[in-house]
């Protein structure tokens, strides 16, 4: 039940993510969730979680990024940072598949960036011009929040916040997306 619901959040928040634009004024609260995801500072309960979890998951990635030491690192940041936000890292990972296909220097049709697809206005929003979201922490960090504040607007339902983060609330496509490659690559079992 913790992974479908883990899931759904993931969902919610990508969708939100993905799409969102200059057109419409941000919310002001979710400016002020991404200002402190930014500006704050080990995931894994012991080590054996972290050794088991971090193989199993590498494995799963090593068709994507075929550096061992360059898996492991972004896999240590995703569980980091989805576990900062309150998420579930495999939701994390789906989302990133779905967005990027773990390609750091991807960017959209719509312009944005990086691994979680995070539009570039929200750079200047949060006061953090300066920022890169080609770099996977920055990423990371902000399209957690993102997902997270998604995933809190809509009550816990993962498939609504994905949509949101896709900004495509109201059509299912894109947390269809995500939920199939969080249950064919990520859904840990």
């Amino acid at each position: 039940m913790r992974y479908l619901i883990g899931t759904l959040l993931i969902v919610s928040l990508v969708v939100g993510a993905s799409s969102n634009t200059r057109a419409a004024s941000p919310d002001p609260r979710l400016r002020a969730a991404l200002k402190q995801a930014i500006e704050s500072a080990d995931s894994f309960a012991n080590r054996f979680d972290a050794e088991v979890w971090l193989m199993d998951m590498s494995n799963r990635l090593r068709d994507r990024i075929p550096d061992p030491g360059q898996r492991l690192r972004l896999l240590r940041l995703v569980h980091s940072e989805a576990q900062r936000a309150g998420l579930e890292p495999e939701w994390v990972l789906a989302v990133i598949h779905v967005e990027s296909r773990f390609n750091r220097f991807a960017i959209s049709a719509a312009g944005a960036r990086g691994l979680m697809q995070i539009m570039p206005f929200w750079l200047e929003e949060i006061g953090h011009p300066e920022d890169n979201l080609f770099h996977a922490q920055t990423n990371l960090r902000l399209g957690c929040a993102i997902l997270r504040y998604y995933l809190d607007q809509e009550h816990g339902d993962l498939a609504r916040a994905l949509a949101r983060y896709n900004g495509s609330l109201g059509s299912n496509r894109y947390p269809g997306r995500v939920f199939k490659a969080l249950a064919t690559h990520w859904f840990a079992q």
